[in-house]
């Protein structure tokens, strides 16, 4: 078999590292940035708990729990990042909560204030389904004219079921929706899913791919399902252990290579892992097991299955 893959190097799945190298001319770091925005799940509009597995804790940086401003919590983070890579560019990464979740003159001014620092060449946008209409969407598409704009939707599950039990507060068809208005702007799509939400199945998460490489999604990000601190999933493991399989480190290595079997081979991915912090994961521990080290597992295993991202799709 020929070891250059489509995606243009020898990698067995379409890794973000690269896809990265693609489309900018150096390194390039996303910097985490806290926008001071809230949720429909928490300001009452939906509800006020959030949905069921959401800490919000447990992928803030301590630069953005500080609250400084926009500009501060960038600068402070390009400065952590520059000091290994002083040539570096970054994208201004809006995580918590849902970012284009506020009027449009606010959503304006916080992204034009992420833009003016110096060294940042775009935006990466994590928001809710239900947070976007055609004229936040016109928005992203005027800011996409003059540098990279990306929209990362949480998406979880396929599964209106799951999407309920979790307390969403929205159906896959919004999901659905949002994600191809947003790619007729041609502004990249980004969508995160966790595979072990309790009630489904490995075959719900095999068909997932299928569903996921149907949509004009760019990049994905996969997470194993974690029990966090201060969160309702967390009370419900607590009452009603029996509910939940949580997985080994063994366990989802196997159901990720399956994954990406049936996987497009266009779509790039970011992520395989959640990393949260010691002090808020309940289980499981998977005993400091990083992100790049589960992405080499990954790809040793495709490479001991001689087996690549969408392998499934192409012999169909």
């Amino acid at each position: 078999m020929n070891t250059c893959f489509p995606w243009g190097h020898e990698g067995r799945y379409n890794d973000a590292t690269n896809a990265l190298r693609r489309r900018f001319p150096g390194r390039v770091q996303k910097v985490s940035v806290d926008g001071g925005f809230t949720c429909p799940n928490r300001d009452g509009t939906l509800a006020v708990s959030g949905c069921s597995y959401c800490n919000n804790e447990t992928f803030n940086p301590d630069y953005c729990r500080e609250q400084g401003s926009i500009a501060e919590q960038l600068q402070e983070g390009m400065a952590f990042f520059s000091k290994k890579y002083p040539s570096m560019g970054f994208l201004a990464y809006f995580q918590a909560y849902s970012n284009t979740y506020a009027p449009l003159d606010v959503l304006r001014a916080r992204y034009e204030e992420a833009l003016a620092q110096s060294g940042i060449l775009g935006l990466v946008l994590g928001t809710r389904p239900d947070c976007v209409d055609a004229q936040v969407l016109d928005l992203l598409a005027e800011l996409s004219q003059r540098c990279y704009v990306m929209v990362e939707y949480g998406v979880e599950s396929v599964n209106d079921t799951t999407l309920a039990r979790i307390h969403r507060g929205h159906t896959f068809a919004d999901t659905a929706r949002a994600i191809e208005e947003t790619a007729r702007r041609s502004i990249p799509v980004g969508a995160h899913f966790i595979l072990g939400l309790p009630g489904e199945t490995r075959d719900d998460w095999l068909r997932q791919a299928e569903v996921v490489s149907g949509l004009p999604i760019d990049h994905l990000k996969l997470h194993q399902l974690q029990i966090v601190k201060r969160t309702a999933l967390a009370n419900e493991h607590r009452q009603y252990p029996e509910r939940f399989h949580l997985f080994t480190p063994e366990e989802y290595l196997e159901l990720v290579v399956d994954y990406l079997e049936r996987l497009d081979p266009r779509i790039v991915v970011e992520r395989f892992t959640s990393e949260s912090p010691p002090e808020l994961l309940i289980a499981p521990k998977w005993e400091g097991l990083r992100n790049y080290q589960f992405a080499h597992r990954v790809e040793k295993r495709l490479a001991e299955r001689d087996s690549w991202q969408g392998k499934v799709l192409a012999t169909a």
